[in-house]
């Protein structure tokens, strides 16, 4: 693979992933639609540099790495009722542990402050 057209084959490859990342494919389930939603998030870097040769080197390095992550959101659902959304709770509580504790130490520090 050409290193100076890397960029832009990852690119390419991952131009539409965000929507298809993001909503799943609806599938059908006792008479309702089920579409998945998640929140995703990808990134990719690369780097390359030139240093002192060495015994132990060659003196020049190239490297490269990605990650992602999805967390399932909920799901949209279409039944006979109309469309609504279902939460996933445990995504809902895993992600509201932080304010949960940003706000418990908030309200702290206002008690404290209030005693005095």
């Amino acid at each position: 693979m050409d290193k100076d057209n890397l960029t832009l084959q990852l690119a390419d490859k991952f131009k539409s992933a965000g929507v298809g990342m993001t909503y799943g494919q609806p599938v059908e389930v006792d008479g309702q639609t089920i579409v998945p939603v998640a929140f995703a998030s990808y990134g990719f870097g690369a780097g390359e540099g030139e240093g002192e040769v060495t015994a132990s080197n060659h003196g020049s390095g190239e490297g490269g790495g990605g990650g992602g992550c999805a967390i399932p959101l909920g799901a949209y659902v279409k039944g006979p009722e109309g469309l609504r959304f279902e939460p996933n709770l445990v995504s809902l509580l895993a992600v509201s542990i932080p304010f949960v504790w940003v706000l418990g130490k908030a309200l702290s520090g206002i008690i404290r402050a209030l005693k005095k």
